[in-house]
């Protein structure tokens, strides 16, 4: 039963990822636009000065995008694989289940390397972001992700089977 449960929270991390890479693909002017209006520091009203940088610039914000587009899109693959991986594996023995693992995990890094990474780290402390209520939303959706991306691998990863 917890192999059960392992692949299909594995599989939900893929989901969950593909889901928004979908979204973002569906609405890719607003998503763009959304960007862009972060990284020009528009409307920061709180914290009006910064250390770094903002940027106004559109290829920016598209550059911006498509690593946010592509740590999406890597995420979801992985959580896919590691899903079907385990699937696959599910009645071997338990060092090959935990071999087959190995997807998940890189599921789980790219799930921090995309919502902790870039959303946290360069969008909520480098930009700001949390400052305005586009950006805040965007901030407080990047926490429960990378969170709820990372206690999934770990459960997955580090209990037995």
């Amino acid at each position: 039963m917890l192999r059960w449960i392992k692949i299909a929270l594995v599989t939900l991390v893929g989901l969950h990822a593909l889901f928004y890479l979908a979204q973002n693909l569906a609405n890719l002017g607003a998503a763009h636009s959304a960007l862009a209006y972060v990284l020009s520091g528009a409307e920061h009203e709180v914290y009006t000065q910064t250390a770094f940088f903002h940027s106004g610039s559109s290829l920016f914000a598209w550059i911006a995008l498509s690593f946010v587009l592509a740590g999406e899109g890597l995420t979801a693959f992985f959580g896919l694989k590691g899903g079907f991986d385990m699937f696959k594996a599910r009645g071997a023995a338990p060092n090959a289940f935990h071999r087959a693992k190995r997807a998940a995990v890189y599921a789980g890094a790219f799930a921090l390397l995309t919502w902790f990474g870039m959303f946290l780290t360069f969008g909520a402390a480098f930009f700001q972001m949390w400052q305005t209520q586009l950006g805040a939303g965007s901030y407080e959706g990047a926490f429960i992700y990378a969170m709820a991306s990372a206690v999934t691998i770990l459960f997955v990863y580090h209990t037995e089977d």
